[in-house]
């Protein structure tokens, strides 16, 4: 396959994941001012089968969606406005966690052990970037933002990361050499 035929067939992957994420969206269940929702997931998918450029790129296709306006956002929203609001930095902390995922994956070759370590790094970055910006906007005190932004996710978060090595070992093979990255069997 030559490199503009595998260029193109990582930008479909990551439109691909970009819908995904999207569609994580819509699975939104209220719970305070930061809803559960799917959209990590894909987001730490996109890093493990994509890599961190393409995870990036693909997390940033659909921010970008979100950003002009399309229904892309937790529970079907949409709009510059949500970067302000209380979820603005789970959004942006979806970007960092997607690279690093990609990034810590690549190195690890795809050891299972490497990739666990790699998500429970992105959902970190997440809640890094997610409780202090919701700490920001609300005024609330960082325990209490931690308590209501990051605490009654983690349980939820730990099954998506046992979800998503599975998907990611089944998916993998299927990926044109992942993107360069020799991965290890088991």
């Amino acid at each position: 396959m030559d490199a503009s035929a595998r260029q193109l067939k990582r930008m479909v992957y990551a439109a691909l994941m970009a819908a995904l994420t999207a569609a994580g969206a819509y699975i939104a269940i209220p719970i305070g001012p930061v809803p559960i929702v799917l959209q990590n997931l894909f987001v730490m998918l996109a890093g493990l089968l994509l890599g961190g450029r393409w995870g990036l790129i693909s997390v940033g296709v659909y921010l970008l969606a979100g950003a002009v306006g399309l229904p892309v956002f937790a529970g079907g929203t949409g709009g510059i406005g949500k970067f302000v609001g209380p979820t603005g930095g789970y959004l942006l902390g979806f970007a960092a966690a997607a690279y690093l995922v990609g990034i810590i994956s690549e190195r690890g070759h795809g050891r299972l052990a490497v990739d666990i370590l790699a998500m429970v790094a992105g959902t970190l970055a997440v809640y890094a970037f997610g409780v202090s910006w919701l700490k920001v906007v609300t005024g609330m005190s960082l325990s209490k933002a931690a308590g209501v932004g990051m605490l009654p996710f983690l349980i939820g978060d730990a099954l998506k990361i046992a979800a998503a090595i599975p998907i990611a070992r089944a998916l993998r093979p299927m990926i044109d050499g992942h993107f360069g990255v020799v991965r290890a069997a088991g």
